[in-house]
């Protein structure tokens, strides 16, 4: 996966599904990657949006943690655009 921008969408995973899913997008994003988007929605994904908070701040390649365009949405920047 070599795009700059790369969308993932976690609807009706389970927390454990979405690490899954997750953790593979970040093992296979190439050089050119800065921010993996991630769909979770907002009624029923506020517990995926918890879950990635709690999991991933503490993860080496991902930059930061911040919300997307709407409360369904959660960026992991992967790379600093400057």
């Amino acid at each position: 996966m070599n795009e700059p921008f790369v969308k993932i969408d976690l609807h009706g995973l389970r927390q454990e599904e979405a690490i899954k899913v997750i953790d593979k997008a970040i093992a296979s994003a190439g050089p050119a990657t800065y921010h993996l988007q991630l769909v979770h929605g907002y009624n029923r994904g506020t517990s995926l949006r918890t879950m990635i908070y709690d999991w991933y701040q503490y993860e080496p390649k991902v930059k930061r943690i911040m919300p997307g365009d709407n409360p369904g949405i959660t960026v992991l920047v992967l790379k600093e655009l400057y």
